[in-house]
């Protein structure tokens, strides 16, 4: 991530409406995963993977000891040799039920396929939560959603919205007060820096 995107980080820190946005998002996120334990669905659209989001997830499952954080990435292709973690295909969230909960990532268009799981994964009571460039058919589906259209005057993108939230769902998910260092300010100062290392490797 370039000093440009480091930057804004730090511009969210100093009160954007962006910090309480993506702290909202990141509770619903929360509330809607742990009290049910019923397991945490991840899906790009069929050009983006969100891989940066269910790598910082799994840490922040482990950071803040809340397993049930963890995502399955369900992938729009799978290929065979792929390890285990990587071989969930969209048949998972055709098979999503009351209790799990499906959040989509979506910089471009969801397409048609998608959007119909996604419809019926709500049907059939899964929490459906939406990190978009504003499409309105993904937002209708929603339970909750945080877009962020991809407009040049636009102050944050969705990219760095992904950092912002899974930094605060890690925030949450700790008792209060959260202890010393914890802080989510403290931790996305600390994030910032790391996000000019380069991406981590598939798994």
């Amino acid at each position: 991530m370039d000093a440009v995107r480091v930057a804004l980080l730090r511009e969210v820190l100093a009160g954007t409406e962006w910090l309480g946005a993506t702290r909202r998002f990141a509770g619903a996120l929360r509330t809607s995963v742990v009290p049910h334990g019923g397991g945490l669905l991840l899906v790009g659209t069929e050009a983006y993977e969100p891989w940066h989001l269910t790598a910082h997830l799994v840490d922040e499952a482990a950071w803040s000891g809340t397993p049930e954080l963890n995502p399955t990435l369900v992938r729009h292709r799978v290929r065979p040799g792929d390890p285990a973690q990587l071989s969930v295909g969209l048949g998972r969230i055709e098979a999503a039920r009351r209790g799990e909960t499906l959040l989509v990532v979506a910089p471009d268009e969801p397409g048609a396929g998608l959007l119909e799981r996604v419809r019926d994964a709500r049907r059939a009571g899964a929490t459906v939560l939406a990190l978009d460039a504003g499409g309105r058919e993904l937002r209708a589906m929603a339970h909750e959603a945080l877009s962020v259209p991809a407009e040049p005057e636009q102050e944050l993108d969705l990219d760095t919205v992904q950092h912002l939230v899974s930094a605060a769902v890690g925030e949450n998910s700790l008792p209060a007060p959260a202890p010393r260092g914890r802080r989510l300010r403290d931790r996305l100062s600390r994030l910032a820096d790391q996000l000019t290392a380069p991406p981590p490797e598939r798994w």
